[in-house]
């Protein structure tokens, strides 16, 4: 299994393809210490993994230290 201690720095997104020749596909740029790492995916998989980051997302809760007493 892989191990997965590596937190990301930022996530940028390009919307008009990779490279600008292939409007047909979008890639996913992430950027960690040790790099970055390019996934390019259609637009079937793309909407799939805004599904999956958005109802992730609305299950979020605060953390406890952003919270106001």
């Amino acid at each position: 299994m892989t191990k997965r201690s590596t937190s990301a720095d930022y996530v940028t997104a390009f919307a008009t393809g990779w490279p600008e020749q292939q409007p047909d596909i979008m890639v996913l740029s992430l950027t960690t210490h040790k790099g970055v790492q390019d996934f390019a995916m259609n637009k079937e998989q793309a909407l799939l993994i805004a599904k999956t980051m958005k109802e992730t997302a609305a299950r979020l809760v605060v953390p406890k230290s952003s919270k106001t007493s």
